[in-house]
């Protein structure tokens, strides 16, 4: 893949890439009704796969936040046309790199000396480039590593480039004012805390160290020494991408044994240290052939807070799915039910949201969950298709639901994903508390 020369930094060079990508847009709608005058039953395909085009090389170049917008739209199936997120899924591990001249300016500001200094071996040319940065291989003391390298400019320009995104945001994924509001606010607070390596850094050590126990699992090595605010170092861990493992065609059982895993590193982070790995989506971990799965990016940490955390989990418990008035006061305080609301709102909305939670938390419903099945998967963004299309909300004046639960219901969008991807049948888990009568007693019987 061709390297990148140079990122535009300033916010009119920045500016002009937005405003680029929405007339080729208009453009290609223009061509597309002009060809629909003489063949009315045209479909819209062909108009997809050109804007997806257009929208992502505009963003590739600007890199960060543009870039990890179009990455995270990736993995939302259903709220984008196929042709959107094929393209935009590049963005996971192969976006257009950097060249080795502004490779070397980065080290020379952040360390004074340029890589090849610091290391007995590096290599110029990136293994592969994402959304925050790109990765290089080294060598250094008889050890491979893995240096991380933020592209120029990512941290100063994600709030401004998420106020250029808005416009373009609001018309791909289907959002009202108010929810985009709410959104935005969430994704730029975790944005700015991904451009910040020294704090990558600290909750990488801190989450591999507590989760070492799991089975399974593999982690790098971190070196502070190495790193500073804009580069990371760590070791290099060899594994397959998610796409290239499958190609392998694992057996039912490694299948199972790393999904398995996957399943226990969400579960330990969410319910034992309150705080997850946010970002699940495939460029963030390695398959190993033996059913090993290696994890290597924690930039995009969430925090649950423990109001939110209580009441979120408690809708899983089989005793408040069937109370409906303990189910109706778990929906006020996580704000899917509005004081301002009418009876007539308030009855829908109780609806509406009780269904989501049956179907997000049909895989706590049994001791074990094949997630093989691809009509769960579909139905999970089947709903979710129908919910961006509901009018009582697309014509909402407030956001419905805690800004905590955008990252939280992320998280699971993904790993479901990732799961169904492997075809993974898996042993399911949840703390005591959030356990039913009936559920402990199961328990108490085994």
């Amino acid at each position: 893949m061709k390297s990148q020369e140079t990122i535009p930094t300033s916010k009119v060079a920045r500016a002009s890439q937005f405003v680029k990508a929405t007339v080729k847009v208009g453009g290609n709608y223009i061509k597309h009704y002009s060809k629909k005058l003489v063949d009315p039953n045209l479909p819209k395909e062909a108009l997809h796969e050109a804007n997806a085009k257009d929208v992502y090389d505009a963003l590739s170049n600007l890199k960060g936040s543009a870039l990890k917008m179009a990455q995270m739209m990736s993995m939302d199936k259903n709220i984008l046309p196929r042709a959107y997120t094929d393209k935009f899924s590049m963005s996971q591990y192969s976006a257009p790199p950097l060249s080795a001249p502004l490779v070397m300016k980065t080290f020379k500001t952040h360390f004074g000396v340029s890589p090849t200094q610091m290391f007995d071996e590096f290599a110029w040319e990136a293994e592969n480039a994402a959304s925050i940065g790109q990765v290089h291989r080294a060598t250094k003391d008889g050890k491979t590593l893995a240096v991380k390298i933020q592209y120029p400019g990512v941290a100063d320009s994600i709030s401004s480039d998420l106020r250029m995104a808005r416009p373009l945001a609001v018309q791909l994924l289907n959002l009202n004012d108010a929810e985009i509001d709410r959104y935005f606010s969430e994704v730029e607070g975790k944005l700015l805390e991904e451009a910040d390596y020294e704090l990558e850094l600290a909750r990488s050590i801190e989450i591999t160290q507590a989760c070492r126990h799991i089975p399974n699992l593999y982690f790098p090595s971190y070196y502070p020494e190495y790193s500073c605010k804009r580069i990371i170092t760590m070791d290099w861990i060899e594994g397959q991408h998610l796409k290239e493992f499958l190609l392998t065609n694992p057996t039912q059982e490694i299948r199972d044994k790393i999904g398995q895993a996957l399943w226990d590193f969400y579960n330990f982070q969410i319910h034992d240290l309150k705080q997850v790995h946010a970002d699940p989506h495939p460029g963030n971990f390695l398959f190993s052939p033996e059913g090993g799965l290696g994890i290597i990016d924690f930039g995009c940490i969430k925090v649950i807070p423990e109001h939110f955390y209580t009441h979120y989990f408690a809708l899983i418990n089989r005793d408040i799915l069937a109370d409906d008035p303990a189910m109706d006061a778990i929906f006020r305080e996580l704000e899917f039910i509005l004081p301002e609301d009418t009876p007539d709102q308030q009855v829908f909305f109780h609806g509406l949201f009780k269904q989501m939670i049956e179907i997000l938390g049909r895989p706590f419903a049994n001791t074990t969950f094949h997630f093989g099945d691809d009509s769960y998967v579909d139905e999970v963004y089947a709903f979710f298709e129908y919910v961006a299309n509901v009018p009582e909300l697309k014509s909402a004046s407030a956001a419905r639901g805690s800004q905590h639960g955008l990252y939280v219901n992320r998280t699971y969008f993904g790993l479901y994903t990732l799961l169904n991807d492997l075809k993974a049948n898996i042993r399911t888990t949840k703390p005591k508390w959030l356990m039913s009568k009936s559920e402990l007693a199961e328990q108490v019987e085994i």
